[in-house]
């Protein structure tokens, strides 16, 4: 049996700004669980990610509208805080779907530490926004008092911005695997993980930073030495070209290709560009293929019939 690890967007369990209550992010679920069900079918293991930028924005909306009344959450306990209602959530509906096919499997989530480096670079110029737009007067009693870096975006208001550093570990990566091998579906890395960095004794503590959960689902694949990375995201394949009148479709491409397709501005940050990068990352620590594609074609994709495919070629 082949394992898998699936990275599931955070954006793709809201459909659109009239369907954002949790009642519709859990419809949602249970539509991508319907499609991840149908891989335990063909006899996968299944490790399944997500991200969790939405959901972020929502808790630090309600911290604001209780700021006064109630303390400031942290960071890392709010990706921790959704990782654990997200897992719920996909937890409960594959579960669901079990019990209407018949198939005798169980779920588990696991709340999940990413550790990073504190002398990433990235610590050093913030440059991932989050929550709210803000007045300039706002803003400056946020970078006063919190000490938040925050930034003007474009004559829209001021937004917090932390830092975004590479993931280097999955704390729980063995839990995970051991879960696998006894034949549970597994939740893991949601949001990338709450990222953690560790004292020069090797203790760990949370720190303000969003992780992407592309390169998180890379480093997680790698590390319980997953068959196949699966990027599961809001279009069937990647494109070169995006957007423009001569955009192509990319049905496959070699290691050597993505990095010099990338290299050539092809992938865009915030959209496909990540998850190249996370595709390329897991390649090149002896990952044997990825694949692109949206939930509604997993099993299509899987069997080779649509998809955007990269191996690490000769």
């Amino acid at each position: 049996m082949k394992t898998i690890v699936i990275a599931i967007g955070g954006n793709s369990l809201i459909t659109d700004a009239q369907h954002m209550s949790v009642p519709d992010q859990y419809a949602a679920v249970v539509e991508t669980a319907r499609h991840i069900t149908d891989l335990l079918e063909h006899r996968y293991r299944i490790v399944i990610t997500h991200g969790n930028g939405p959901q972020v924005g929502f808790i630090l909306l309600r911290s604001e509208h209780s700021r006064g009344l109630l303390h400031q959450v942290p960071l890392d306990s709010i990706v921790a805080d959704t990782q654990g209602a997200l897992g719920y959530q996909i937890q409960q509906a594959l579960e669901n779907e079990f019990r209407r096919r018949g198939l005798r499997k169980s779920v588990a989530t696991v709340v999940t530490q990413t550790l990073v480096d504190r002398d990433d670079p990235a610590f050093a110029k913030p440059g991932k926004p989050i929550g709210q737009f803000y007045t300039r007067v706002e803003a400056e009693d946020r970078m006063r008092v919190e000490g938040w870096a925050m930034v003007e975006d474009a004559g829209r208001g001021w937004r917090r911005v932390v830092a975004s550093p590479r993931p280097l570990r999955i704390i729980e990566s063995e839990v995970v695997r051991h879960l696998v091998k006894d034949g549970y579906v597994v939740i893991a890395a949601g949001g990338g993980g709450i990222p953690v960095a560790a004292d020069k004794q090797g203790m760990l503590s949370g720190v303000a930073a969003v992780i992407d959960k592309d390169l998180a689902s890379a480093v997680l694949a790698r590390e319980i030495g997953a068959d196949l990375l699966v990027i599961s995201t809001a279009v069937e394949q990647a494109c070169l070209n995006f957007g423009k009148p001569d955009q192509r479709p990319i049905r496959s491409m070699t290691l050597a290709e993505a990095r010099s397709w990338m290299a050539e501005g092809h992938f865009h940050a915030g959209s496909m560009l990540p998850k190249i990068e996370a595709c390329i990352q897991f390649l090149s620590h002896g990952g044997a293929e990825a694949l692109i594609t949206c939930p509604g074609n997993l099993s299509t994709a899987l069997a080779g019939g649509t998809g955007t495919r990269i191996v690490r070629g000769a």
